[in-house]
């Protein structure tokens, strides 16, 4: 079973927390949320039930509970509608022992709950008379075949189990192996077709995935519909929209591939090579790579569009490559609770992992069954081209970067080599930034307030910038009064800097004035250290520690006998010229 929306699994108890991870097993892409109190190793907690579970199903998420049925189909019952629209609901129970399918016959539910049970060892409670009595759902039929006329699908098993006859025109193995009584001389016909038919109530059609769309340029969705309408075949048969990978990048390409919800597929130019060769254009190589030498390609007045009608169901999994997709992530500092939900997902969905070996540590679990590729964390440059190079071969690559990645990390690096060695595969890359909770913040947080009012950022590395404009910089922020951030400040080859920045700050700020230190943030052995700018030394600090230096109006309050606090007012109370 493969379902368009990974689903999510609802568990309210830590007992339930294994059997969740059981499931997941069979459930490729799944996210298990637990309540947030009671429940640890999970991927992502929440605190309401009922506000969570609704939001999933307003989205049209799959939803597993472990838990009371009657607990979800209470929670849910002021949003039944529309019986086509609504997800599949499973509920299990919480030792396993049970499955049982609640909600969205038409989408698949059943299956889900037979997958589930499968896994658990035991047998989903089945209620839907027509699946038990045939083995099969006509109303919910298996990835690749659309039912088109579902209004009709209920008297039609009505009448099925009453004792009618059905006779199958057209193939699909599905409902030959199924234990429908088939005769051809029944009164009730299946109709497995990609031609658009009148639809009648004693007739249920179903649209096969057997159609390929293939384009070379850029092409309105009102011409492909056109084109399909006087063809008279089906929207709903439209496996994917094929296309060479050097137009992936084209909008037009997954606009229209939205419009009829589809994938897009991409070939390369070796692999239409040889069709090329025969004289066919690139988008008639592209719809025959796409649906086999013995399909039928359908003729057209468009040099840049061509449709092939395969002999069987096509799987577009199978064939060319996805558009290849780059994602820059931030894991946040190092503790779980501060990576975001956006980055967990991408670190589920993607195929490959790059990065320092420190960092793709951070994610845990979510590397788990991934692609890694390790680099020293001072081989930028070449980390972003190997990253380049695995997504144009149409992988989903997550960069993994800590902190925020676009803050002296990992997406300014992958811009730079875009932009320095550029490579023309790389246009047809999809590339997003994820940002994450930067050093900063979290030292910031992990006190009080340090950067409550206007701040910057400035790294004491100079491997990548000179001394000078460090120096330029650090002068600068101190005359303006901002509070800074160091990051980088100190290494084993690097002990000097440190010392000269602090008396370059000692030029425009007291002695007294806030430094606060935080090494690991976030991460086993983290601590936070309040000194004052007189004592800031290289032997206080390492390239595991950020520095943030209080501004003039920065303030230290006591709160009990070891407990302090560090913030930066957000008013300035008197006038100070500090320029």
């Amino acid at each position: 079973m493969t379902m368009k929306v990974a689903p999510v699994i609802v568990v309210l108890g830590q007992n339930s927390v294994a059997i969740a991870r059981k499931m997941m097993s069979v459930l490729p892409g799944a996210t298990l949320y637990g309540l947030a109190g009671r429940t640890c190793e999970v991927d992502i907690s929440f605190t309401n039930f009922g506000d969570t579970l609704r939001e999933f199903f307003m989205e049209g998420r799959p939803l597993i509970g472990i838990c009371a049925a009657g607990i979800l189909i209470r929670t849910l019952a002021p949003m039944l509608s529309d019986k086509r629209q609504e997800p599949p609901v499973v509920a299990v129970a919480e030792d396993g022992s049970a499955v049982v399918p609640l909600l969205g016959g038409l989408n698949g539910v059943n299956d889900l709950a037979r997958l589930i049970a499968e896994v658990l060892d035991v047998k989903a409670a089945i209620t839907t008379t027509g699946d038990l009595r045939f083995c099969t759902s006509l109303l919910s039929p298996p990835r690749g075949y659309h039912l088109a006329n579902p209004d009709d699908a209920k008297t039609f098993i009505s009448d099925l189990l009453a004792g009618a006859q059905v006779k199958l025109e057209g193939t699909a193995p599905w409902l030959s192996n199924s234990q429908l009584p088939i005769d051809t001389k029944g009164n009730l016909t299946i109709r497995v077709t990609e031609h658009l038919v009148t639809l009648t109530p004693n007739c249920l059609v179903y649209h096969p995935a057997t159609i390929a769309i293939a384009i070379n340029d850029t092409v309105d969705v009102d011409t492909i519909q056109q084109l399909l309408i006087d063809a008279e075949l089906a929207p709903q048969s439209v496996a994917a929209i094929f296309a060479p990978l050097a137009i992936a990048a084209n909008p037009a390409v997954h606009g229209i591939a939205s419009a009829l919800g589809v994938p897009t597929r991409f070939f390369t130019s070796n692999q239409l090579e040889t069709l090329l060769s025969q004289g066919y254009s690139t988008a008639q190589a592209a719809a025959i790579a796409a649906t086999g030498t013995s399909s039928h390609l359908l003729t057209s007045s468009f040099s840049h569009l061509a449709i092939a009608i395969a002999p069987q169901v096509i799987d577009p999994s199978t064939i060319g490559q996805p558009r290849g997709r780059l994602a820059i992530v931030g894991t946040g500092p190092g503790w779980s609770q501060w990576m975001s939900p956006e980055v967990r997902e991408i670190l589920k969905s993607a195929t490959d992992l790059v990065g320092y070996k420190t960092y793709l540590d951070l994610v845990g679990s979510l590397a788990d069954d991934k692609q890694r590729h390790e680099s020293d964390n001072r081989e930028e440059i070449a980390r972003a081209k190997m990253a380049l190079d695995l997504a144009v071969e149409g992988r989903y690559v997550a960069v993994v970067s800590s902190g925020d990645p676009g803050i002296y990390a990992m997406a300014a690096a992958i811009f730079e080599v875009l932009d320095h060695h550029a490579q023309p595969e790389w246009n047809s890359i999809d590339i997003y930034v994820a940002p994450g909770i930067s050093a900063m913040q979290a030292a910031a947080a992990a006190i009080g307030a340090p950067l409550g009012h206007d701040f910057c950022a400035i790294s004491l590395s100079d491997i990548l910038k000179p001394w000078s404009i460090i120096e330029q910089r650090i002068a600068a922020a101190a005359c303006a009064d901002f509070a800074i951030a160091f990051y980088n400040p100190v290494s084993k080859q690097r002990t000097w800097q440190l010392t000269a920045a602090r008396n370059i700050l000692l030029q425009y700020r007291t002695p007294d004035t806030p430094v606060v230190l935080g090494r690991n943030i976030g991460r086993l052995g983290h601590t936070v250290k309040v000194i004052t700018l007189d004592q800031l030394a290289p032997d206080v600090a390492d390239m595991q520690t950020i520095i943030l230096i209080g501004s003039t109006q920065t303030k230290i309050i006591q709160r009990g006998d070891e407990n302090i606090s560090v913030y930066t007012p957000r008013r300035y109370t008197e006038s100070k010229n500090v320029l």
